[in-house]
């Protein structure tokens, strides 16, 4: 199923249910009023929202309306746990990041005066309890929902990092799915479609999500080697490595890294003040998946 927060003028939205193909959505009121109501117990609730879903699909919800990406927060604004991955060759890696501040796929992100800033374009698994020391089944079991996830630092100090420097600001794709909807493109805690990123409307990579080099399940254990983790944590995928520059990249370090390599410096520049960033991904059908994030620097 598909899951949106709807601004109501609250600090974490209406929960709605989100038709498949993202045309049409429902008040999930009656069932959960917030996503993280319906995370702290998931057994009960998640069954709930999926006859919802499947009634909504059907055209058969009497109180269905037109949805509307540009209406959403991000599906879990306040997360207690936002923690973001590295894809490093050696181990999985998870670092946290700062809490309750998860932008909306079309907010603007505020550029710091006289500020250039870079951006990691990936996914993000929302989880269910996780106990200390899970191993990686345990985090796979605990994936409840994905979504499109873009964080936005400033540039790393050291050239050669492409992980990016301090954290500016995250934000979360307009809908959260359960990974059934991924069907066979969700297999050994990865996702098997492209990853489209474009900056001022222009192709800046086509990524193949699986090549994460740790999967979700990896992230997720990492996460959890000396604590636990609560119902509605936010692993991202961080930086996912492109197979070749040929199909571009998910953020403008590594672009100016391979132009540094090949040219000796980098062309490409930071982001600034007026660039938007657009990240999407389409299923086999192709249609978007997740919906679309478009967010302006400002």
């Amino acid at each position: 199923m598909k899951l949106a927060a709807y601004k109501d003028g609250s600090r974490d939205g209406q929960l709605v249910v989100v038709s498949r193909d993202l045309t049409m959505a429902h008040y999930a009121t009656d069932i959960a009023s917030r996503l993280q109501q319906a995370l702290d117990d998931w057994n009960f609730i998640a069954a709930q929202l999926q006859d919802l879903y499947e009634t909504l699909n059907g055209g058969k919800a009497r109180h269905a309306f037109p949805f509307d990406a540009a209406q959403c927060l991000a599906p879990l604004p306040r997360a207690y746990q936002w923690l973001d991955g590295r894809q490093r060759e050696d181990q999985p890696h998870v670092f946290s990041q700062p809490g309750g501040a998860l932008l909306g796929a079309r907010s603007p992100i505020c550029v710091p005066v006289a500020e250039e800033l870079d951006f990691c374009a990936g996914l993000a698994a929302v989880t269910g309890d996780v106990p200390a020391g899970a191993t990686r089944e345990q985090g796979q079991d605990a994936i409840r929902l994905l979504a499109l996830v873009n964080a936005v630092s400033l540039p790393a100090d050291d050239d050669d990092d492409e992980d990016g420097g301090a954290h500016i600001a995250a934000a979360l794709g307009p809908v959260a799915v359960t990974p059934d909807e991924l069907g066979a493109a969700w297999q050994d805690t990865r996702v098997h479609l492209t990853l489209g990123v474009a900056v001022n409307g222009r192709k800046l990579g086509l990524i193949d999500a699986s090549q994460m080099r740790w999967s979700f399940g990896d992230l997720i254990a990492a996460a959890a080697r000396w604590r636990s983790l609560s119902a509605g944590a936010v692993v991202g995928s961080g930086a996912i490595p492109s197979a070749d520059s040929v199909r571009g990249f998910a953020g403008l370090a590594r672009k100016r890294a391979a132009e540094r390599a090949q040219d000796g410096q980098p062309h490409t520049p930071w982001l600034q003040r007026g660039d938007t960033v657009r990240v999407e991904m389409k299923g086999v059908d192709g249609l978007l998946v997740f919906g679309a994030m478009e967010q302006v620097m400002q």
